[in-house]
């Protein structure tokens, strides 16, 4: 599999498995307003590793959620390790609105959680990478709200 999602509580899954794992979700309760939640964190070991989440919330009703791992070189700069934190959730929005869209759910609210946030170094990157994500169509979130970067992808990073 070249796509490797974790769900906790399917074990591994190819992309299509999980998001038809993930479509199934939201059509067990259809009337329930469900929103789609990408969040990307990071953790420094020998590389670098990041973790994409991606949380599927019925609102009010809990939540299932599948994440994705990924090692590379260590990366020097705060700055480039946000920016390409922001990418992989833009790139993993991307692929899920399409994908929902021909599935007749274009209308779940997507959010990309950042991991980024007023207080700490990331404060001066605000307005660039939330800039990137709402130019790109996507809802963003920072600290304390994007417990979708900082809590779920966070959680598996280490």
């Amino acid at each position: 599999m070249k796509d490797v999602f974790i769900s906790p509580t399917k074990g591994k899954l190819s992309f299509e498995r999980m998001f038809d794992d993930l479509v199934a979700y939201i059509n067990e309760e259809p009337d329930l307003k469900c929103k789609i939640i990408i969040g990307t964190d990071s953790h420094t070991r020998d590389d670098l590793c990041f973790v994409t989440a991606i949380v599927v919330h019925r609102v009010g009703k809990g939540a299932r959620y599948y994440y994705k791992k990924r090692t590379q070189r260590k990366i020097a700069s705060l700055r480039q390790k946000i920016f390409y934190e922001t990418s992989l959730s833009l790139a993993t929005a991307g692929k899920l609105a399409e994908l929902l869209a021909l599935r007749g759910l274009a209308k779940a609210e997507v959010e990309i959680h950042l991991d980024v946030g007023e207080k700490g170094e990331t404060r001066d990157l605000i307005r660039e990478v939330v800039g990137m994500v709402v130019g790109s169509g996507f809802d963003a979130r920072i600290k304390p709200d994007s417990y979708g970067a900082s809590k779920v992808a966070d959680k598996h990073t280490k």
